[in-house]
């Protein structure tokens, strides 16, 4: 039985969460290598809607473990109040079900307050974070001075890190005319919370070497998309961390050769959140009708997306980045309707026609998408279950997907509900 990498092969949002809580269904254990509570899954699970942010999708379903890894930033009040909206619904997440990586460095209020400054500010490039402190939660842990949660171990160690960390943000905060952080009262806010997040805690490169020794089948949960990556994404409107599939590795500490298949997230159309560049957005009533259609309004933020044609070029560049060797393709039934559609096959920058999205932030911005049109299909294809279900434009329409980005559909999702799901390969038994 196979490992699976699950990542978003676009700009995020690309319905993971079903997908993911299909898969984990079949699997062990469900790991979060990457990102923060930044990252919005909604499950519908038996009539009920759960909305996770921070904790792997897998968590509300009984007899799984999920792993938070070393490559996600923690804010520990955060998982406190996730978890307790879990309970209000009835899922009890307690240390049997929930481990965190020791190593994970925490999120702390002065880095939310330093994101939403960043972002609120009129000076430099407004990136269009969530302002929760990722990106500032990061920089510390690149820089040496986070406070990780095994730090919450020791208190007498505590206070010395504390101030190694706040030598650095009170600096900042005094050229911002901020109020500095006292060493006493972080450590104090700190210690307050310990108790209620340090029987998580475990050694998690040992426990999935165990896991994967006993032949448990493990799934690896990404957040965001591959598009956001820090090196493969439209830098700098990208997020803080590694969203490509080998992140899974070192996020969580587990060897890339208990990788054994990735699959990624494919969306019918494109979306995407915030700032940056995107050739294919359609700001028309054909935008603003697939963003109806396909409800495009974020998990966290309730923020809409901005929507466009699909972009084979950029999926093309992201199997490569990501090694991906299957997609699952969801919400196709939002494009029923429509007369024609249309996929962006190359981009033409200053005059000339590429077919990869160039590095540089100033030619993504100048790429004009060059398209091919394709017939619709009048008919519905929501909550279709095989492929005999589907009209015979909509099967073209995969198949030259396929085709232009260079990977097969391994699931084809029809519905937000995670029955109506078109099963060609399954992942985990590659």
């Amino acid at each position: 039985m196979a490992n699976v990498v699950v990542v978003g092969s676009q700009w995020g949002d690309e319905g993971k969460g079903k997908i993911v809580d299909w898969l984990s269904e079949q699997a062990d254990v469900v790991v979060r290598f990457q990102g923060g509570h930044n990252a919005g899954h909604t499950l519908v699970v038996g009539g009920v809607t759960y909305k996770l942010s921070l904790l792997p999708s897998g968590v509300v379903r009984p007899g799984k473990l999920s792993i938070i890894g070393n490559g996600v930033v923690l804010d520990p009040q955060a998982l406190v109040d996730e978890l307790a909206r879990l309970a209000a619904q009835g899922v009890v997440i307690g240390p049997d079900r929930l481990r965190i990586a020791e190593t994970t460095p925490l999120i702390l209020p002065l880095h939310r307050e330093l994101d939403a400054l960043r972002e609120t500010t009129s000076a430099g490039t407004r990136i269009g974070t969530t302002k929760r402190g990722i990106g500032p939660a990061y920089e510390d842990k690149v820089g040496r001075r986070a406070i990780r949660l095994v730090d919450l171990t020791d208190t007498t160690t505590l206070p010395a890190k504390v101030e190694r960390l706040l030598s650095h943000h009170n600096l900042i905060r005094r050229g911002l005319g901020l109020p500095e952080v006292e060493t006493a009262a972080l450590v104090a806010e700190l210690a307050a919370v310990a108790p209620k997040v340090l029987p998580f805690m475990d050694r998690v490169w040992d426990l999935l070497d165990r896991a994967r020794k006993d032949g448990k089948r493990i799934l690896f949960e990404g957040a965001q998309g591959a598009l956001l990556d820090i090196d493969h994404g439209t830098y700098p409107y990208v997020t803080s961390s590694n969203t490509v599939a080998g992140a899974a590795a070192s996020g969580t500490g587990i060897g890339p050769g208990a990788l054994d298949y990735v699959l990624g997230i494919t969306k019918a159309y494109t979306t995407r959140v915030g700032e940056g560049p995107f050739p294919t957005e359609l700001t028309d009533e054909v935008g603003n009708l697939i963003g109806e259609r396909g409800r495009e309004f974020g998990t966290n933020t309730g923020r809409r997306r901005r929507c466009g044609w699909f972009d084979s070029v950029l999926v093309r560049q992201t199997v490569r980045t990501c090694g991906i060797r299957g997609i699952a393709l969801t919400k196709l039934d939002v494009l029923d309707g429509f007369k024609e559609l249309k996929v962006c096959v190359g981009y033409i920058v200053d005059g000339r026609e590429i077919d990869y999205l160039p590095a540089e932030s100033g030619a993504q911005a100048r790429a004009i998408p060059v398209y091919e049109t394709m017939d619709g299909w009048t008919s519905s294809t929501a909550g279709a279950r095989s492929w005999a279900d589907l009209p015979a434009e909509a099967v073209k329409y995969v198949r030259r997907v396929e085709e232009l980005i260079g990977c097969p559909v391994a699931v084809l999702s029809t519905s937000p509900e995670r029955d109506d799901t078109i099963l060609v390969h399954n992942p985990f038994q590659d």
